[in-house]
């Protein structure tokens, strides 16, 4: 009996061998080397399938990131704020000094002249996560653990903006044992009546 070759099956294939092969692709060579041609190459596809559904390495290169580091999760609620900002500061700062680090500045750079980029990478990556520790510092506004006169969604900015601030200026190293901004970022937010 002969099969037919399921084409849903084999465009999930092609998928991931092209999700696969761009971030690897990055990661060894670099941003700027990578191509569609050399994308397509590595993940056995014509390069007509990558436009079919990207439209271009840049746009790859985002979905491969957010495959790899998967969709945004709830974000720690221990019951201790500061335990949870740091281990999620903590996370940010290892996937963030990974090879994967590399590829994120250059989205990040690439997206300063590509607005369509800059939109994708708002709206898929960073407002999803920032959405999460909203909620997240919103509770403990409720709780009266931080200050209700500050904007919660400032209140993340200020929190990840150090750690973004060190990869994109390349001021200091990324450390995910150098936990200080979390202290400092409590004590400027930590209501008055929180012990």
């Amino acid at each position: 009996m002969n099969a037919t070759p399921n084409p849903e099956l084999r465009s999930q294939r092609s998928r991931r061998a092209i999700l696969d092969a761009a971030l690897e692709l990055a990661v060894r060579d670099g941003y700027a080397r990578v191509t569609v041609d050399a994308i397509a190459a590595a993940a056995g596809v014509g390069k007509q399938t990558i436009y079919r559904w990207w439209p271009g390495k840049a746009s790859v290169l985002l979905e491969a990131l957010n495959d790899r580091t998967g969709p945004a999760r709830d974000v720690p609620n221990s019951g201790d704020l500061g335990r949870d900002l740091t281990s999620g500061t903590q996370a940010v700062v290892r996937l963030l000094d990974s090879g994967l680090g590399t590829v994120w500045r250059a989205l990040v750079a690439e997206a300063q002249t590509d607005p369509g980029l800059a939109e994708e990478l708002r709206a898929s990556f960073f407002e999803p996560r920032m959405q999460r520790w909203q909620a997240r510092l919103d509770a403990a506004v409720a709780t009266g653990e931080l200050r209700a006169d500050a904007p919660t969604r400032t209140m993340v900015e200020h929190l990840f903006g150090p750690i973004y601030y060190r990869l994109l200026l390349g001021t200091a190293p990324l450390d995910p044992a150098d936990t200080a901004h979390v202290e400092y970022f409590l004590n400027g937010v930590r209501s008055p009546d929180c012990p």
